[in-house]
């Protein structure tokens, strides 16, 4: 099977983005795995700090290293928005497939520094882990905002861009183009396709695109054509499973046995993870 990298560098030549969902137990990784499966194509689970604490580690590896064998599907595993040096290690350390090294709340240069030692880290250890560093505010939180956040109007400028890939050596790069973690229930701001483009261009390497939830399907090709490799999904997850629990227990209330209850919920995702990958991938 190719290696991340290689699915990466394919996704750029296709002029397709691979999806990458964050999951917090098996229902959502069940939900996720299935749909990349039917649909044929690569996908990426990613954990954050508070899913990694919460499915455990080397249990979140385990269970991705399963898959692989089981089932021969190319599905990878990042550490999504790890905010200190010592997180990013323990991810490579298990053995993720990728891992974000967040920065973007520190000054210029001390996000740099962090970022190139978690990179120098991961080639020490034998570069299996790829590093992404992270320059801009897309902000915080996976869930609904009642309004833009202070901040979402400062966008990575290029020239910082390739500053930052030149001097940390990372292998992916997340800026800040109009993408907003969360949903904004007046709407997202638009994505800023040129600026993507100038983006990848200065920064030499391939460009992750965080906040999808909540972008329109126009800006999401517009953005990939630009330049995405990688678009993180995960609110639009959460809210899917939340409404279809919801619904599971009020419609049995006298129901016990949790597989029961929670196949809505998976079902739920599979859905919402179904139209994006497609959307992504260029397919039907």
């Amino acid at each position: 099977m190719k290696t991340l990298r290689e699915y990466i560098q394919e996704a750029e030549e296709k002029k397709v983005a691979i999806g990458h969902f964050n999951v917090a137990n098996l229902e959502m990784l069940w939900g996720v795995f299935n749909v990349a499966r039917e649909v044929n194509v690569p996908v990426i689970i990613g954990v954050s700090e508070g899913e990694r604490d919460f499915v455990g580690l080397r249990q979140a590896v385990a269970l991705i290293q399963s898959l692989h064998e089981e089932f021969n599907h190319p599905v990878f595993l990042n550490a999504d928005h790890s905010y200190s040096f010592e997180r990013v290690k323990e991810a490579v350390d298990a053995g993720f497939d990728m891992a974000i090294f967040d920065g973007a709340k520190l000054s210029f240069e001390e996000n740099i520094k962090i970022t190139k030692q978690c990179v120098e880290y991961a080639r020490e250890k034998g570069g299996k882990t790829l590093i992404e560093g992270e320059l801009g505010y897309i902000g915080e939180g996976s869930n609904l905002k009642e309004k833009l956040p202070e901040g979402a109007e400062l966008k990575t400028k290029p020239e910082e861009a390739e500053k930052f890939a030149n001097e940390t050596g990372v292998d992916l790069f997340a800026p800040s183009v109009g993408n907003i973690h969360g949903i904004v229930k007046g709407g997202n701001p638009y994505i800023d396709a040129e600026l993507v483009k100038e983006i990848r261009k200065s920064a030499g390497v391939p460009l992750v695109l965080h906040g999808g939830s909540g972008i329109t399907d126009v800006d999401f090709t517009k953005a990939i054509e630009a330049g995405i490799s990688i678009i993180h999904i995960s609110t639009e997850l959460r809210l899917a499973y939340q409404k279809a629990l919801k619904f599971s227990l009020q419609e049995a209330p006298e129901e016990l046995a949790p597989y029961k209850i929670l196949k809505p919920a998976m079902l739920a995702v599979q859905k919402a993870v179904e139209n994006r990958l497609k959307l992504f991938n260029r397919v039907g």
